[in-house]
């Protein structure tokens, strides 16, 4: 089933500034191939669940690897069944909208 998700993880316990977390989670992203798109409160992640999830786990161990004691995540996600849907034709239909 395809699946797309906004990704937030929040690595606790590591100081202030959470830019060196946030990219080392984009750069593991990079490596499985699967549709991101970096915005500045998470990543949008587009791809089959099980893909996606193995990727969000992924994360999660390069972060602890990185020192992080604990991680708070959020995520949220869409499934469709009626028609296939990326993240660029979400964006584009309410663009749409907005310059009718």
């Amino acid at each position: 089933m395809k699946v797309i998700i906004d990704l937030t993880i929040v690595p606790i316990g590591i100081g202030i500034s959470l830019s060196p977390y946030v990219a080392a989670c984009e750069d593991v992203l990079k490596g499985t191939g699967l549709k991101t798109a970096l915005h500045a409160n998470g990543t949008n992640i587009e791809g089959e669940w099980d893909d996606v999830f193995a990727a969000v786990k992924a994360c999660h161990e390069k972060v602890h690897a990185m020192g992080a004691p604990r991680i708070h995540t959020n995520i949220k996600l869409g499934t469709r069944t009626d028609k296939s849907q990326s993240l660029e034709d979400k964006v584009n239909s309410v663009e749409a909208k907005l310059n009718a």
